[in-house]
């Protein structure tokens, strides 16, 4: 797993071994069972994920239901929006699979910051490829139809309709899973 890790930071900047060392000897690795909740709605946290293996998702309830708004997967990082101004948080983050997670906190990383300044450049680049991406997925699900928000899924997150339930992927997609269904089938007799 350290060597995924490894390959994921040399895309940003090259390591030495002492700040591979560094990072390792922070105990960052956590395994994670499925179904466990990293963060409840009212808790506080500092922790921030990013997934080596598995699958996290963001869910809110409102009226009693659950409204999923993001899946993390492998290399995908999450630090919740809560974290920054140390704020309660108004949503859920449990794990959809066993997972393997990197774990940090706050205090970690202006450490690692202060003794490496190139690991606070490669969190600013990582934060702006977020933020880009982020607002990607945003406008094209506010611009697109569900069926729309499917097929993109479909080319896009291909893994996501394999690895997810269908009642959590319909709430991703902003649709009950009956219509989920219905629009899968419509997909498939328009192939046909």
């Amino acid at each position: 797993m350290q060597d995924l890790l490894f390959d994921f930071i040399s895309k940003y900047v090259s390591l030495t071994e002492e700040e591979k060392n560094a990072i390792l000897s922070l105990d960052l690795f956590r395994s994670v069972k499925k179904g466990t909740i990293l963060l409840k709605e009212g808790q506080k946290t500092e922790d921030s994920y990013f997934v080596l293996k598995g699958c996290i998702r963001v869910y809110y309830i409102i009226d009693g239901e659950e409204k999923t708004t993001a899946f993390y997967t492998e290399l995908d990082a999450l630090t919740p929006h809560r974290v920054l101004n140390n704020a309660s948080s108004d949503y859920f983050i449990s794990c959809v699979e066993d997972s393997i997670l990197l774990v940090s906190n706050t205090d970690m990383e202006v450490e690692m910051n202060s003794k490496f300044p190139k690991f606070e450049t490669m969190c600013r680049m990582l934060s702006e490829e977020l933020l880009a991406k982020q607002q990607i997925d945003f406008d094209e699900f506010k611009t697109s139809s569900p069926e729309e928000r499917y097929l993109n899924l479909l080319q896009k997150r291909p893994d996501l309709i394999q690895r997810v339930p269908q009642h959590q992927l319909a709430s991703y997609l902003g649709i009950k899973p009956q219509s989920l269904s219905r629009l899968r089938a419509r997909i498939l007799e328009k192939k046909s």
